[in-house]
Parts: C-alpha cells; structure tokens; sequence
C-alpha cells in the first residue's frame, strides 16, 4: 500500500512541492522498510509468537548432517537395535578395555640404536604414550557407562532389553573407577605449586647467568634446540605407538558395540593424531623462535 501510495502522489499533478516532500519522504521509508526484512536477526526480532521466531531462526542455518542424524536417530525408538547380540558385544568391549589397560603403557620397541639416549627416550616415549592411552580409556569407558544409562531410562522395565541393559551399567561403573587416574602417571607433588614454582626460579637464575655469557648463551640456545626437537620426535613416536595399540584393542570391539546398540553416533576416537599435530607444531616452532626471539631480545648485551 505504501508504494501505491507513492505512486499516486507522484503522478497526482496538483501535489506540488508538498506532494514531492512527501513522496521522497515516502520512497526512503519504503528503502528502509525493504533492508530491514531483508537481516535476518531482525526479523526474528519482529515476529510475535515463539512459533514464528522459532522457524524464521532455523532458517537462517538451515539443514545440516546433525539434523538428518537426530531425525534419523529419533526414528529409532528401540533401545537396543540388535539385543540378541548386545551382552556380547558389551563383554568383548569390556574385554578389549582390560587388554588395552594391560598393554597399552608397555615399553615400546625402538627401530633405531638410540645408544646411551635409550632410556631417556623410552621413558619420554611411555610418559606420552600414557597420556594418550590413559586418556582414551577415561573417555571410552565414561561413554560407554553413560550410554547404558540412558538406554537403560529409555527401556521399558521388566523387558529383556531393560534387564540387559541394567546388567551392562552395573558392570560399567564398576569397572570405571579402576580405569581413571592420572594420565601422566607422575608424582602428585610434582604437579604441584610448589614444584612448579622452585623450577620457575631456577629457570629465572639460569637465565640471569645465561645472558651474561656469550658462551652460555650459545650452549643455552644449542641445547634448547635440540632438545625441542628431541620432543617432537617422540610425541610423533608416541602418537603412531599408541594409535596402532588402541586400533588392535579396542577398533573392532567398540565398533560391534555401536552397531548393536544402534543409532548412537560413532564410537570414541582416541587423540592421537590431534596429539602428534599440536606437538610437533608447536614444539618446531617453540624450538626455531624461541632461541632466535632470544637472540634477538638479549643480543645487544654481547656487543
């Protein structure tokens, strides 16, 4: 209506000046009418019942693979897709747990003569590989206990399904304490304020001679260096031991036990690649910008 309105008036020929004060006065509200249906955010400010705002906002991202996947999910309504099969798969996850438990943390086997280095890069070796494992287990087993409780909520009681199920997170939670605990696997006292704090002096008197010495600061720069990617190395060895260990155990068991279940998503991933990548990004590039940051901070002091 607004824009017969303006049409009208600016091809009525007794308007005069006035007419054209408002037609433009019109034209421009017309412009500002038409930008602002055209943001989004504002017309799901404008619209008046939850309704309304509720669909003009999903249409702004529209549809996605997480949508088709809860759609799809919601269609399944059974508990269990396979229940002859579940306490199967349930005790051959349990299984492959225990066995990665055991054997995940074990010394790995070096394919180059390390020498007199053997030790140190093995116990760097098993530190991350722990990490990585020790990790894995916390989340896998603490994802498999609370998917239990939720199918078992979404079961209906007295049904094999719900007995199943129950039995399946009784044991889950029994054995989840046992499988948590410090990733590291080092001294509580060395992860303390106390332990961090005396080793940040240290380093700060370090430095204090360091800077001092052009010698010092050569060696200082040298050893960093190469200790970074020392570092690198072994987060990468570490990563690849502990992936291929985690494949052997526990890939195929979990996998089974999704499938049995059914419409749960994907079985935990370990972050072993994620692990190796930010290592050695950020360990190459603390190992050629530090020492050069240095360099240039403190290099007026040897002049």
């Amino acid at each position: 209506m607004l824009g017969s309105i303006c049409r009208v008036t600016a091809t009525s020929p007794e308007t005069g000046s006035a007419g054209a004060t408002y037609n433009e006065r019109s034209a421009a509200e017309l412009v500002d009418d038409l930008l602002l249906d055209r943001i989004d955010a504002l017309r799901v400010l404008r619209a008046d019942t939850p309704e309304e705002k509720g669909a003009l906002l999903e249409e702004i991202a529209g549809p996605g693979r997480p949508e088709q996947d809860i759609i799809s999910q919601l269609s399944k309504a059974r508990p269990l897709y396979r229940p002859d099969r579940f306490m199967e798969a349930h005790r051959l996850a349990m299984r492959s747990l225990e066995v990665l438990d055991r054997n995940g943390n074990r010394p790995a086997t070096f394919r180059r003569r390390l020498g007199p280095l053997l030790p140190v890069a093995s116990y760097v070796v098993g530190l991350m590989t722990r990490f990585i494992v020790k990790g894995y287990q916390n989340s896998t087993i603490e994802t498999i206990r609370k998917l239990y409780e939720r199918r078992e909520a979404n079961a209906q009681w007295g049904t094999p399904e719900h007995s199943m199920l129950r039995q399946a997170r009784i044991d889950s939670s029994r054995v989840e304490p046992g499988y948590k605990g410090n990733p590291l696997g080092l001294p509580t006292f060395l992860l303390g304020g106390a332990a961090i704090s005396s080793f940040a002096s240290g380093l700060t008197a370090l430095f204090d001679v360091v800077f001092h010495n052009v010698v010092a600061f050569i060696a200082t720069v040298t050893v960093l260096g190469l200790l970074f990617l020392s570092l690198a190395w072994c987060a990468l060895f570490s990563a690849s031991v502990a992936r291929r260990r985690i494949r052997l155990s526990t890939q195929q068991p979990l996998k089974a036990l999704w499938e049995t279940i059914g419409a749960c998503g994907d079985p935990p991933h370990d972050t072993s690649y994620s692990f190796a990548a930010y290592a050695i990004v950020l360990l190459v590039a603390a190992g050629l910008l530090v020492p050069a940051a240095i360099a240039l901070l403190f290099g007026g002091v040897f002049n």
